[in-house]
């Protein structure tokens, strides 16, 4: 059964964030992509943290994948892909230019693209 995502909950939940920043980024990301913008507006113990070996088993070559959260340095990577997030690991920002991946922050994904069309939502 697949959860109703609402506008307002997810306004709601990033009034309620203390970095400015971060909830502008939320109601941004709620105009392209409701689901999106559902996880990055979850309390802090509960959002997203992926290692790279679990981003590593769930994604294919050359693929784009968000996380809505933030990505830790555990595993290694075998693939080209870019990964967008809103925070990475100063160790695991190493292992992904060590393997010629790419590691972007969602503010610099928005500006390039703005409908976030062929990212894919890791959860």
């Amino acid at each position: 059964m697949k959860r109703k995502i609402s506008k307002t909950k997810i306004e709601e939940k990033a009034l309620r964030k203390t970095n400015k920043d971060f909830a502008k980024l939320i109601n941004k990301i709620k105009k392209v992509n409701l689901e999106f913008a559902y996880y990055l507006a979850l309390p802090k113990r509960k959002r997203i943290e992926k290692n790279l070996e679990e981003i590593n088993k769930k994604t294919k070559e050359n693929e784009v994948v968000f996380v809505p959260g933030k990505v830790l340095s555990s595993g290694e990577l075998t693939k080209k892909i870019k990964i967008v997030s809103w925070k990475f690991s100063e160790k695991a920002l190493e292992k992904i230019k060590n393997y010629k991946s790419e590691a972007v922050l969602i503010e610099e994904e928005l500006k390039k693209n703005p409908e976030l069309k062929g990212v894919k939502l890791l959860i």
